[in-house]
């Protein structure tokens, strides 16, 4: 049997549902998601997909980085048939683990950053090893089709059906840009749930290259390291990645290539290690600053023009960073008390972010540029609804 017709199973959807309530998943979502399995409101898109009727074309999106003014191409479907392909990559990443190698942590059952950094952490003598860390350059988008489909077949030689479902939606080459149909090449498409069991299954030989030869290595989607005694050894394992990567129509990202010494530390998955401390990267932490900083100035530009009191402001400011910071808003929005706070042994970048945080917050009640803004007490903030990291780090911690 083939595994979409699993797609059709209400025991399918309750065990997905149940997995996605011990995400942090917004409660609305949640709601949504019962809703539908409830209804079987995904049986008429299964039977679409099981008569292997034409699968509806995938919507092309520009999202804009404010903090490096960097565009990335994303791809979406409509929500329906977006949410039934997020069950079969569901059943895909369970099904095919096994395939995969050790040193691989993203997008897998019970596996996370976390496992990843408690892993590289405890590597005998990885206070003294050099690393190299990589990302591959726009990873999603730049995975030649034609490489993938026949590792792809290989996989799936159990599920031909699943097969030739999976391989008409990659070879599409239509595209929704703007109510009209494009024609490009758009890789694995990033955005969409399947992408991310196509990313796990491109470079599981480089995986298992490293595994075999008994090389400390970690691979999350793109972002890799791997950590040699000696900087000539080193050297040699980053000629094999680019090696490796050219053969198959990728390539690294110059900017985000780095060799670090025993005593530098370094850095993955946003997480920064020196010596037996781990703590969150100095470029998230500059990266939020910023974050914090515009919203800081389009709170206080939008106080002004409606004459709204600056502890308005500041409440909104309050939520929107207690979300970002500590609570999901999103299914695919991981918080920093999801994704930082389990690992990292120190608080002192959460004690920059708290100060920073406070500032923003004195200046929207008080005004940028008034001494009175260092009038308002740390216990007001709290009234008005602040939460202090370290003070959210230790209680996760407890």
């Amino acid at each position: 049997m083939t595994l979409l017709s699993s797609l059709a199973e209400k025991e399918t959807w309750e065990a997905y549902y149940r997995y996605k309530s011990s995400l942090c998943l917004h409660e609305k979502d949640l709601k949504a998601l019962r809703d539908l399995i409830d209804r079987e409101a995904y049986l008429p898109v299964v039977r679409e997909i099981l008569s292997m009727a034409p699968a509806p074309l995938p919507e092309r999106t520009v999202i804009s980085k404010q903090s490096t003014g960097k565009k990335r191409i994303v791809y979406t479907y409509p929500p329906l048939f977006n949410t039934v392909m997020k069950v079969l990559t569901y059943l895909c990443l369970r099904k095919y683990d096994h395939l995969f190698a050790p040193g691989l942590y993203s997008f897998r059952p019970g596996r996370s950053a976390k496992d990843a950094m408690f892993y590289l952490s405890h590597i005998r003598g990885i206070r003294e090893k050099y690393a190299y860390k990589a990302d591959v350059s726009n990873y999603f988008n730049s995975i030649p089709i034609p490489s993938l489909l026949p590792q792809l077949e290989e996989v799936l030689s159990d599920d031909p059906v699943l097969y030739r479902f999976l391989s008409s939606l990659l070879t599409e080459p239509r595209v929704l840009w703007e109510d009209q149909e494009l024609i490009e090449e758009k890789g694995i498409m990033a955005g969409t749930p399947l992408s991310a069991f196509y990313a796990n299954l491109y470079l599981r030989q480089l995986d298992h290259l490293f595994h075999e030869k008994r090389i400390p290595y970690a691979r999350y989607s793109d972002d890799i390291i791997v950590f040699e005694d000696s900087e000539e050894a080193l050297l040699k394992d980053v000629s094999l990645i680019r090696s490796f990567l050219k053969d198959h129509g990728l390539s690294l990202n110059p900017a985000k290539e780095n060799i670090s010494a025993p005593e530098d530390g370094w850095v993955f998955l946003g997480f920064f290690y020196k010596q037996g401390t781990i703590d969150i990267a100095p470029a998230n932490i500059t990266k939020l600053k910023a974050k914090m900083r515009r919203k800081t100035r389009a709170l206080s530009r939008w106080s002004r023009r409606n004459g709204i009191p600056g502890e308005k402001a500041a409440k909104a400011f309050i939520r929107i960073f207690n979300r970002k910071l500590l609570y999901s808003a999103k299914d695919n929005d991981l918080t920093w008390s999801y994704w930082f706070f389990p690992v990292i042994n120190t608080t002192d970048s959460l004690h920059i972010i708290d100060r920073y945080a406070q500032d923003c917050i004195r200046s929207l009640v008080w005004g940028s540029h008034t001494k009175g803004r260092f009038r308002l007490s740390y216990q007001a903030m709290k009234d008005m609804g602040y939460l202090n990291l370290v003070h959210e780090y230790y209680k996760i911690r407890q």
